[in-house]
């Protein structure tokens, strides 16, 4: 397979369909990362989002004005849909081309003071995403996949190991969306079944992050709860492409796409290996008296 270099950061990419808006979306989440780390210790305003206690700050829309723009101006027909302008409608054609933007997946952490934040970009046609790009401003590394192309982070091509869950348990992250109640039974009965049996259930308040941590091979499994439809194609694309998988709660298909309602935005994704294993400690949680 040809390999190319994608610019002076980046490393060796195959060359499929695609190349061009993955080069746009590392640019972009690149050049925002560098706005947000620059100003994250600055003053800036913050409002309510919502009444679930969700925020948004100046830094989220001065960073998603610049990645919008960016690619605005490279694919002028494609539509995009961004956390917080929500939605540019693109050209008619056969095929929809969606570019879902997070500018800063972690606001909350951000308004703490707490450094632990990605920007987020991603590529759909249609509703399969072909392009997931994940930045870290603070450590300044990226993870980028293409569809059927790779996953791939500063070191090169990502690829899950074949270690399975430690015996001490699994270290575990969790995600839920803003539309789930803070009663939910069931999205109390799986935190609490997760956090009796995990080593350790980490919950970033940054998604993409997570989805990052899981194609690295740092954390062994990743379970989401009617997540957010904005983050979800790049993280799980990204993962997808590094090898790991990715089941619906009962154990059958999960898609990852930008149809359907949040109900099916439920996951659990880990290694194959220790698919088996995730899946029975998700299953646990009917034990709480919910199905």
């Amino acid at each position: 397979m040809l390999l190319t270099t994608d610019d002076a950061h980046g490393p060796a990419l195959p060359a499929t369909p695609f190349r061009a808006e993955h080069r746009l979306a590392v640019a972009a989440a690149r050049e925002a990362g560098a706005l947000l780390r620059s100003r994250f210790q600055g003053e800036y305003d913050v409002r309510a989002k919502g009444e679930r206690g969700d925020v948004v700050t100046d830094l989220d829309v001065l960073a998603e004005n610049l990645i919008v723009r960016r690619i605005h101006e490279a694919f002028p027909r494609d539509a995009i849909l961004a956390e917080e302008s929500g939605g540019l409608p693109g050209a008619a054609g056969p095929v929809r081309r969606t570019w879902l933007v997070d500018p800063l997946d972690g606001s909350n952490n951000v308004v703490i003071g707490l450094a632990t934040y990605v920007v987020g970009i991603a590529l759909c046609v249609g509703d399969l995403p072909v392009v997931g790009v994940v930045h870290d401003p603070v450590t300044d590394r990226t993870w980028s996949a293409i569809g059927g192309g790779g996953a791939y982070g500063p070191a090169g091509r990502l690829r899950v190991n074949g270690h399975r869950v430690p015996s001490a348990g699994p270290l575990l992250a969790w995600t839920q969306g803003y539309g789930v109640a803070r009663d939910d039974p069931r999205a109390r009965a799986l935190k609490e079944c997760l956090e009796a049996r995990a080593r350790r259930l980490l919950q970033l308040w940054a998604p993409l992050l997570s989805w990052s941590l899981l194609a690295r091979g740092d954390i062994d499994g990743f379970v989401g709860y009617r997540a957010e439809a904005i983050d979800l194609p790049a993280g799980a694309l990204l993962a997808r492409e590094a090898g790991v998988e990715i089941r619906a709660l009962d154990g059958g298909r999960f898609r990852c796409g930008l149809a359907g309602p949040d109900t099916d935005r439920s996951f659990v994704a880990g290694r194959p290996q220790d698919m088996p294993y995730l899946l029975e400690l998700v299953g646990g949680s009917t034990v709480l008296g919910v199905g």
